[in-house]
């Protein structure tokens, strides 16, 4: 299209009119865009992945090897291609490409490089030419690998794109890998009279018998000691322990001694013995493996037990005191006799009792007291009346009338007295042994009576105040009874009057 309107414009007159040297060099340009079209119409559009980054390029070479030559990727001996690099670039070929991983080797003194597939330290080494022994040890950038674990893959980063950011693979950045190959010494060990020896890369005689998985146990000894370095030719001795265990004060311990008799492991373990503690097997006993001690506590001890005698109270008469009064004339004493025994204790519980001795240390003594037995006329002014008496007890009083007394109206005694009195306001129930019968009493608020009925539940300090069925009031509570002069014969009078029930405080 372009050489036909060239020509057309040729044969106009316009094209005439323009100078020659501006023709030739329209016709130029002209040339140089058609043969760009051309080049840009037959390049061929190649994926290209170098260590896992892809880039798209686009090409005129007929060859992989020029294709990358051209992306600056200069092939070493044992990189890799997926496609073969005198074959030829086809329009939207795959090329992959990876570069055989670089280590830095630290061994024996030296620093290089190598290159190498391998998937282990020990593929690695031997790529390099290195002999290994199955006991050194490897580090990978300061980190313990063993000769067989796989490596890791290498950290690899990108930079952030920028204009002039390039072909990926040329700006990414892998970190260097190093492995550094620390070499087995062998050291002789004499492990309780067992001589042996152990190839080891470890810095310290603990490491090194952790390494061999030789297991301590408490109350070993090494020597040189586990944090001694280790160096080529030494020798360590491991003096083991015994295990034993000790039952003891309640407890169960198993533990390891260097001891080499009971009593020695007891010392080793600060545990002490006094007076007639029992170990079995015996102190001079030699020990033996999974020997069981057990020790008992054993002690004696003097107890003093006593036994106690009450002592007796003895009520005395004395005229000169007065009636219900009453004066201490001894205050007695309790009987007192010990035991004294000799008891064994056997880890704090008694097993034997011995009786060594018996004896009073003191007699009983009664105690004394007096009571009165003088009685003389007392007078008193009580609800307004003067009365002469000639004693006042303290008593719980309570009432009841022929209808309240328990008894069948259909019965022959009902409504009569013990004494066979009609049943009446002022006839009062008492126990004889307190207030004999016939005997006149003045109660507070209830005025005269005389005691002339009884009762089985009229005992002691107790005083029922009879009334009429029709007036009957009813009463409980203390109260003062005087018992009106004159007094009756001594025979009926009980000098010493039960405390029973008691009266409020």
């Amino acid at each position: 299209m372009a050489s036909t309107t060239l020509g057309n414009l040729k044969k106009g007159p316009a094209w005439a009119a323009i100078p020659t040297e501006l023709q030739q060099a329209a016709g130029l340009v002209i040339l140089l865009i058609v043969m760009w079209g051309l080049w840009r119409a037959t390049l061929r559009t190649v994926y290209v992945t170098v260590d896992g980054v892809s880039e798209s390029v686009y090409t005129h070479r007929r060859t992989v090897g020029a294709l990358l030559l051209d992306l600056g990727l200069t092939l070493r001996q044992n990189d890799r291609v997926s496609v073969a690099i005198d074959g030829p670039v086809a329009h939207n070929m795959t090329i992959d490409v990876a570069r055989t991983p670089t280590y830095r080797l630290l061994v024996d003194g030296r620093d290089f490089t190598v290159t190498s597939w391998g998937r282990t330290a020990q593929d690695i080494f031997t790529d390099a030419g290195v002999a290994v022994d199955p006991y050194d040890q490897a580090a990978f950038n300061g980190e313990p690998y063993a000769l067989q674990q796989a490596l890791p893959a290498p950290k690899v980063t990108m930079p952030k794109r920028t204009y002039a950011y390039g072909y990926g693979w040329g700006v990414m950045h892998t970190e260097q890998m190093q492995l550094h190959l620390y070499r087995a010494m062998t050291i002789q060990v004499n492990d309780g009279g067992l001589p042996f020896t152990i190839r080891t890369t470890a810095q310290t005689v603990g490491e090194a018998l952790r390494q061999a998985k030789i297991t301590l146990y408490l109350g070993d000894i090494v020597r040189p000691s586990l944090g001694n370095a280790v160096n080529a030719g030494l020798r360590i001795s491991i003096a083991r322990s015994t295990p034993v265990s000790l039952r003891a004060d309640g407890q169960y311990v198993k533990t390891r001694t260097q001891a080499a008799t009971v009593a020695d492991a007891l010392t080793a373990m600060d545990i002490g013995l006094s007076g007639l503690d029992q170990v079995v097997p015996p102190p001079e006993t030699e020990l033996t493996d999974d020997m069981e001690i057990a020790i008992t506590r054993v002690r004696e001890d003097i107890e003093v037990e006593e036994d106690i005698v009450p002592y007796e109270t003895v009520f005395v008469p004395d005229r000169a005191l007065a009636i219900d009064a009453q004066q201490m004339v001894n205050p007695g004493a309790e009987g007192i006799t010990r035991r004294r025994s000799r008891v064994r204790y056997e880890d704090g519980q008694e097993t034997a009792r011995t009786l060594e001795d018996t004896w009073v240390a003191q007699e009983p003594a009664q105690r004394i007291i007096a009571y009165g037995q003088k009685i003389e006329p007392q007078t008193a002014v009580v609800d307004g009346q003067q009365i002469t008496y000639w004693r006042k007890v303290r008593m719980l009083a309570t009432s009841y009338s022929a209808g309240t007394a328990g008894v069948s109206p259909d019965a022959a005694n009902y409504g009569r007295t013990y004494t066979g009195e009609t049943m009446r306001h002022g006839i009062v129930a008492v126990d004889p042994q307190v207030i004999p019968l016939r005997t006149q009493v003045f109660v507070p608020d209830y005025g005269l009576g005389d005691a002339l009925d009884m009762g089985s539940a009229i005992r002691a300090r107790r005083i029922d105040l009879g009334f009429d069925d029709t007036n009957l009031q009813l009463w409980n509570r203390w109260v003062d009874v005087y018992l009106l002069w004159p007094p009756p014969p001594e025979y009926q009078i009980t000098w010493v009057l039960p405390n029973w029930p008691l009266p409020p405080r």
